[in-house]
């Protein structure tokens, strides 16, 4: 019932922000109800929301310039059709699946008891700043809590939304910095997600049994009807053969039933660790940009294991475009100089 009625919210809050907003990017925070709504020119955008039920605060959902709703309901708010596994998948979020041990990547509500003291929480702590404006700006600190109770990461996070044209964007900066020394072992689990909408899953995805780093099995069920989603990236590999590859930039591209043509883009930055990232982008609609994982995507390189130690930070950047059609290479390495030379 409880996530019934946070959908329920989340689709009424949208609509009426909506109404009430002008022209420009509305950054609105609400936190009685633990989240902020964003809008561009009186139209949903995405809200920033943290239920305890995802144990991580994430951008849910995301909606492209035409109204398309381009990441997947569940499990915050379900649609007909839609896969139902992965329930800490929603949204766009920022964590990772082995910091000295602990999971902070698959972590939910559905995690059995007996094992939660193995996993990690991302807590909200406050939002610093909320500015509207041409260009819409959240900032906002968490804290990354061990299974164990122990706090080992003060995150802080700053936002910028804007459009252009039919492009939507989020530039996100993600410092983190250590309490104690922290061990961010090489895994597949990270770090930048997004789960996207049925349509944009691939019509090649059969399916399977995906396991975390900790053995969990979780089943993925097949049928395709309706997905249509191509990956392609900087260094033109495409579809399938995306996954566990590098590269500046990833797109990910489908046609939703009405005959909408949207895009989704991850452009990674060359001031952030282990540039160029590796793409953890599945077939079942798991978008993720992992620049901590190596080992576990290329057998024959050297175990990463990234270090930051006690007092010291580490900053992660990307630009995530939600568009309104399909980007050629040459488009989208022009977003991608654009992006480095702006930061």
């Amino acid at each position: 019932m409880r996530r019934l009625l946070l959908g329920c919210a989340l689709v009424m809050s949208g609509v009426g922000v909506a109404n009430a907003a002008g022209k420009g990017v509305q950054v609105v925070a609400d936190e009685s109800h633990q989240r902020v709504d964003i809008t561009i020119d009186g139209k949903p955008f995405t809200s920033y929301v943290w239920p305890s039920t995802l144990k991580k605060p994430v951008l849910y959902p995301l909606i492209a310039a035409d109204g398309v709703t381009v990441t997947r309901g569940y499990p915050l708010a379900p649609r007909d059709g839609e896969r139902v596994d992965h329930p800490h998948h929603a949204g766009m979020w920022f964590n990772y699946g082995n910091v000295d041990g602990f999971d902070f990547w698959n972590n939910s509500d559905a995690i059995k008891p007996e094992d939660r003291g193995k996993m990690g929480s991302i807590h909200h702590q406050k939002i610093v700043s909320a500015k509207s404006g041409g260009k819409g700006e959240l900032e906002v600190e968490s804290l990354w809590t061990a299974g164990n109770g122990k706090d080992v990461l003060k995150q802080t996070t700053k936002y910028v939304f804007w459009q252009k044209g039919d492009a939507r964007y989020i530039d996100t900066e993600v410092t983190l910095t250590a309490l104690d020394k922290v061990v961010f072992h090489d895994d597949k689990e990270g770090m930048l997600g997004i789960r996207v909408a049925h349509f944009l899953e691939s019509a090649t995805e059969k399916g399977g049994t995906f396991a975390d780093a900790s053995g969990r099995p979780t089943p993925v069920a097949s049928g395709t009807a309706g997905a249509t989603g191509v990956y392609l990236t900087s260094e033109g590999k495409k579809g399938d053969a995306v996954w566990s590859t590098r590269g500046k930039w990833c797109e990910l591209t489908g046609t939703d039933a009405d005959g909408h043509v949207e895009s989704i883009a991850i452009l990674d930055h060359t001031k952030n660790p282990n540039y160029p990232t590796y793409w953890h982008a599945r077939g079942y609609g798991l978008f993720a940009a992992n620049p901590l994982g190596q080992k576990i995507f290329d057998p024959k390189a050297a175990q990463l294991d990234y270090t930051i130690e006690k007092g010291q930070s580490a900053t992660f950047r990307y630009r995530v475009i939600v568009m309104d059609h399909a980007a050629d290479a040459t488009e989208m390495n022009q977003q991608q100089a654009a992006f480095e030379g702006a930061s």
